[in-house]
């Protein structure tokens, strides 16, 4: 099947806003293709991981970044804010994996290096990620297929 994205009208354009908004939002670019990467990792999301490295890498994100990433609480390579952003994309990705989904710990880290306009940035890419990573798998898309 194609991707569902791209079978329903509209449905392309209205992710693509969200998109634009989440760029919008202050956050860095290289910190939200972190973002987006992590989470596609956790879910296991062959395009997205693909798509998302290549994106982070043309954000500027160094090999070493790229190639710790899912590693990142043990690597020396990544910024406090970074760390607080891939801490809130993995609670936020992993919903059901604790009764506290994403604990105050995570969240006021979060907070302290964010502020509301970053926080929701932060959020729509997580949020968008996870949409297209349930997209994508179910349907087995392929990485590198999108060109």
């Amino acid at each position: 099947m194609a991707n569902p994205a791209t079978v329903l009208p509209g449905a392309v354009e209205a992710v693509q806003g969200l998109y634009k908004a989440a760029y919008q939002g202050g956050v860095p670019q290289s910190t939200l293709e972190l973002v987006h990467l992590r989470a596609s990792q956790i879910n296991g999301c062959s395009p997205c991981v693909d798509s998302g490295a290549k994106g982070a890498r043309r954000a500027g994100v160094s090999d070493e970044k790229l190639f710790t990433v899912a590693a990142w609480r043990e690597a020396p390579y990544f910024t406090d804010e970074e760390r607080a952003a891939l801490a809130l994309a993995e609670a936020a990705t992993r919903l059901s994996d604790r009764p506290d989904a994403v604990s105050d710990e995570v969240w006021e880290d979060a907070a302290a290096h964010y502020d509301e306009r970053e926080l929701a940035a932060i959020l729509l890419m997580i949020g968008i990620t996870n949409l297209f990573n349930r997209l994508n798998a179910p349907t087995r898309q392929t990485a590198g297929a999108w060109g």
